[in-house]
């Protein structure tokens, strides 16, 4: 198992170098949010490392007022013109690079949960996940399994830690700037 402040050191270093670099498009997404909702970003309380709870920060996507549940239970027709190109292109995660340099997430690592997740949060518990910082994207993430699966969603997790490796760090970032998995989708209620 590699240290964790190894990978700290590098979520620190590419959150700061990536945050700079992606500067314009953060500015120019929180303009266009901005025109379009009045409020570009979004704020949830979510549960991190050792269960603790944390705010999570990303852009908006969808129209303010929409109800803080699961994303697979949420309303699809709540989703801005905006907010369906930020989740197609993942940009929505963004602002989460301030939450990785706080040091409530990491790059990768498997996704936070809400507080009212409890499934989740007794089948993560039960496994181990909360021994490591929630994470952007993972094993999980990659292979589009969402939290609508609370059990093989926290199955995956801890495989995914348990082999963890700085080579599956850098494959795990790689292949989701590459347009592997569809993060949380919103399921139809058709």
């Amino acid at each position: 198992m590699i240290r964790r402040s190894v990978i700290r050191g590098m979520d620190l270093i590419f959150a700061i170098v990536g945050g700079f670099l992606l500067l314009p498009v953060f500015l120019g997404v929180l303009l266009v949010g901005f025109a379009e909702t009045g409020s570009p970003l979004f704020r949830q309380r979510r549960v991190g490392r050792h269960e603790k709870p944390f705010i999570l920060v990303k852009f908006r996507t969808m129209r303010p007022g929409t109800p803080s549940v699961a994303t697979h239970l949420a309303d699809q027709t709540a989703v801005t013109r905006l907010g369906g190109f930020l989740r197609r292109t993942k940009l929505d995660e963004l602002p989460q690079l301030w939450n990785v340099v706080k040091g409530d997430m990491s790059l990768v690592g498997p996704r936070p949960c809400l507080p009212e997740q409890q499934d989740l949060i007794d089948a993560r518990a039960a496994r181990g996940v909360f021994h490591h910082r929630p994470g952007i994207t993972g094993l999980a993430q990659i292979h589009g399994i969402d939290m609508s699966d609370p059990g093989k969603l926290a199955e995956w997790d801890a495989r995914m830690l348990a082999s963890f490796s700085i080579p599956a760090y850098f494959r795990y970032i790689m292949r989701t700037m590459n347009g592997a998995g569809r993060g949380d989708r919103i399921h139809s209620k058709e």
